[in-house]
């Protein structure tokens, strides 16, 4: 088949994969787009037939309600210092745990690894009540400190960092070893830069989940005053099921800090995932 059939055929499939790509990119964003034009709606516009995309008198009604009568400032703040605490804790302890179980000797580390990786297959829920019966008996019951707790440590975060961490040559290591250079030392000045990709890709993982939990805070807040912003605006939800424009407000609100927080770390992400290699 000639060069000159073959030419115009790839570009046909190209520019085909790229309609289905765009459509697709076109079906996902709408609601979203629909959604934060509703947040800038009057009341009762965004419930109207035939539906409006966009706002006919553009208002912000509905985020200074949110603001100064709900109070929303609040769990606003409770939601960025729990995810904000359990991101900076979960990297700095799941890269000291993963790098350990790379490089480091230790009796049993193979197997107690193993025994690890055994609970990626147990649903998160399945351990709420025994950790919340737990964290009852230490008092951490409605405190930041028991929401935070879940995010310490995963077995994920584990074995993400563990399995980029074998990729580091242990040569090099050992050479800085032979050095002088202690452990702490080591880690801090050769090993966390080796781990910089996959620990924004914790990072911003850990982030996430911890901002748009749900359930946990739930649970162990009992002080609405302490609820996170997914609690609150379920709360919210029930009490002004009919404020359509009210409620994408708060959702707006809610997504906002999570896409903000992914947009600046995608690349590093993307390449974390991409680049951890899975050697043994």
């Amino acid at each position: 088949m000639s060069a000159g059939v073959i030419g115009p055929r790839r570009r046909l499939r190209s520019a085909g994969r790229f309609l289905v790509l765009g459509l697709g990119a076109v079906i996902t964003l709408a609601p979203l787009a629909w959604m934060v034009s509703a947040s800038f709606m009057v009341a009762g516009e965004s419930t109207v037939v035939p539906p409006r995309f966009w706002p006919r008198h553009p208002t912000l009604e509905h985020y200074v309600h949110l603001f100064t009568r709900l109070d929303l400032a609040r769990h606003f703040l409770n939601s960025a210092v729990i995810a904000v605490s359990a991101t900076v804790l979960s990297v700095l302890i799941n890269s000291l745990a993963g790098y350990a179980f790379a490089k480091l000797p230790f009796a049993g580390r193979d197997r107690v690894f193993r025994g690890m990786a055994l609970a990626l297959v147990v649903p998160a829920q399945v351990g709420m009540l025994p950790l919340f019966l737990l964290l009852r008996e230490m008092g951490l019951v409605n405190t930041w400190t028991g929401a935070i707790v879940p995010y310490l440590a995963s077995v994920f975060g584990i074995f993400m960092v563990r399995q980029y961490a074998l990729t580091i040559p242990d040569e090099l290591l050992d050479a800085a070893r032979v050095d002088g250079a202690g452990e702490w030392r080591l880690f801090a000045t050769i090993v966390l830069p080796v781990l910089a990709p996959i620990l924004a890709t914790l990072a911003t993982f850990t982030f996430l989940s911890a901002w748009n939990d749900f359930l946990w805070p739930l649970i162990i807040l009992s002080d609405s005053a302490r609820h996170t912003l997914p609690v609150a605006l379920a709360n919210l939800s029930g009490e002004h099921v009919q404020d359509a424009e009210l409620m994408m407000a708060g959702s707006v609100l809610t997504i906002l800090p999570a896409m903000v927080v992914f947009l600046i770390f995608q690349r590093a992400y993307v390449r974390g995932i991409l680049s951890g290699g899975l050697k043994e």
